[in-house]
């Protein structure tokens, strides 16, 4: 096989993975969708008994919206300190976008941060949360050079390949790997790969 016919099975390989991670997205997505629905739902209809309070936001989250207030269209950069990816977001689309990797991985703020001291670099996490944008960015960037594929937007994000856990789920396809919400899989589910020690 020559070079160029060589370089043209690793593209068509490269086009069926990111089409496996783009399914796998899109499964993890609607699944994603319809429990926000219904979590959105069961929050509107729940009004607190006699005796009980409303849910409180976490307060350390409170005060990164106490600082955004007023500079929800600057960049990020600007309203908080040191920001390495995500430059030019608006400040409060970046916290959206925070609350997305929460939700993606399963995980609170505190996961990769310390609550009061966000600028810190102090956690492993937050390191690999800034190499996941990037290879996120990366794999998006090379899906939009493939003419077949209407790639307006993003077409993997965390949720790709997490599905609402901090490690990446072992299988790739939509109804592989556990759920992201730990319930039973259904019947007749295909049942992930086993896992190597």
């Amino acid at each position: 096989m020559n070079e160029h016919a060589s370089a043209r099975v690793r593209v068509v390989a490269a086009v069926f993975v990111v089409l496996a991670l783009v399914a796998a997205w899109l499964g993890a997505h609607a699944t994603n969708a319809a429990r926000d629905a219904q979590a959105q739902s069961n929050a509107n209809t729940q009004t607190p008994q006699a005796g009980q309070q409303p849910p409180q936001e976490n307060p350390a989250f409170a005060e990164l919206h106490k600082r955004v207030a007023g500079h929800e269209n600057a960049p990020a950069e600007q309203v908080f300190t040191n920001i390495q990816v995500l430059k030019g977001v608006p400040a409060q689309r970046f916290l959206q976008i925070m609350g997305a990797y929460s939700r993606a991985l399963g995980v609170r703020c505190d996961y990769c941060h310390i609550p009061g001291e966000w600028e810190k670099d102090d956690k492993e996490t937050k390191q690999t949360a800034r190499d996941m944008v990037r290879m996120t960015a990366d794999i998006n960037a090379e899906v939009k050079k493939i003419k077949t594929i209407a790639a307006d937007n993003p077409m993997v994000n965390c949720s790709t390949c997490h599905r609402g856990q901090p490690k990446p789920a072992p299988g790739m396809g939509p109804g592989q790997g556990p759920r992201p919400d730990g319930g039973p899989r259904p019947q007749g589910a295909p049942t992930p790969p086993a896992q190597k020690p």
